[in-house]
């Protein structure tokens, strides 16, 4: 049987951290990049992730810190 499952996660990273994390994972939103690591660690079928807060991309962080 599969389970839906639906949260909000809120977390404090760098921004060299973003960059390295969205580099190793090869993803240019923060978005896509939750969706491969929650896909990798537990195989999910039809992931959708939302930034509902804070930048998505590089771009948008070097403008929140420009």
């Amino acid at each position: 049987m599969d389970v839906r499952i639906k949260l909000n996660v809120a977390f404090t990273v760098s921004g060299s951290g973003l960059e390295d994390a969205l580099a190793e994972f090869d993803e240019l939103s923060v978005a896509g990049m939750l969706s491969e690591i929650l896909d990798k660690a537990i195989a999910c079928d039809e992931i959708q992730v939302d930034v509902v807060e804070g930048p998505n991309t590089l771009e948008e962080y070097d403008q929140q810190s420009g």
